[in-house]
Order: C-alpha cells, then sequence, then structure tokens
C-alpha cells in the first residue's frame, strides 16, 4: 500500500506565497500522473493541477500564471508553488496520484487559509 504524504499548508496574508509538498510512502512506486486538487467549504473538490511522468502539465483556469506545479521523480515527491495568494484560494488542498493500472492514491488534506 503506498500513502501520500502532505506538509507546506498554513495561514498566509493575500499576496503572500506557499509551497506545498507530497510524498509518497514508498520510494520505488512510480506514479503516472500526480496532481493537487482542493475543496472549498460549501463546494465541490476540484482540480488545481496535475503532472504525468514525462512532464507534462495543466492548471485550472483560476490558478494558472500563479501556481506551478512540479515533481521530482527521484524523491517520488509533487510540490506546488502557490504565488499571489487569493482569499479565493482558501481550501484544503488533497494531493492525488495515479498509478499505471486503476489505482488512485489520496493524501489527507492540508488547510490552506488566505486572510485579507
Amino acid at each position: 500500500q503506498v500513502q501520500l504524504v502532505e506538509s507546506g499548508g498554513g495561514l498566509v496574508q493575500a499576496g503572500g506565497s506557499l509551497r506545498l509538498s507530497c510524498a509518497a510512502s514508498r520510494n520505488n512506486f512510480r506514479f503516472r500522473v500526480m496532481g493537487w486538487y482542493r475543496q472549498a467549504p460549501g463546494k465541490q473538490r476540484e482540480l488545481v493541477a496535475h503532472i504525468t511522468s514525462g512532464g507534462i502539465t495543466d492548471y485550472v483556469d483560476s490558478v494558472k500564471g500563479r501556481f506551478t506545479i512540479s515533481r521530482d521523480n527521484a524523491k517520488n515527491t509533487v510540490y506546488l508553488q502557490m504565488n499571489s495568494l487569493k482569499q479565493e484560494d482558501t481550501a484544503v488542498y488533497y494531493c492525488n496520484a495515479y498509478g499505471w493500472g486503476s489505482d488512485v492514491y489520496w493524501g489527507q488534506g492540508t488547510q490552506v487559509t488566505v486572510s485579507s
């Protein structure tokens, strides 16, 4: 079984930056796609960004130009650099990963709160 462990959430003022990290518990397990979702109170969970094993990235429109996703395959870790944060970015952020079959993995979630 593979677990995803997130870190890096917290409280930040609007305009500030945070960097989220998500590390897999097994370094010898490779994922086809790794990414980040978020869920704000009263809203559905949405995809924020994902990155393939080959480095192809995609972002939801609301974060383009502000967030950057990257991954270190050697460390089996995915990062989300969040700049110019807005109050509407406040949410619980979940790490997500797809294996090469039908297996899907989720982290436990980390809270990001952006204050005015």
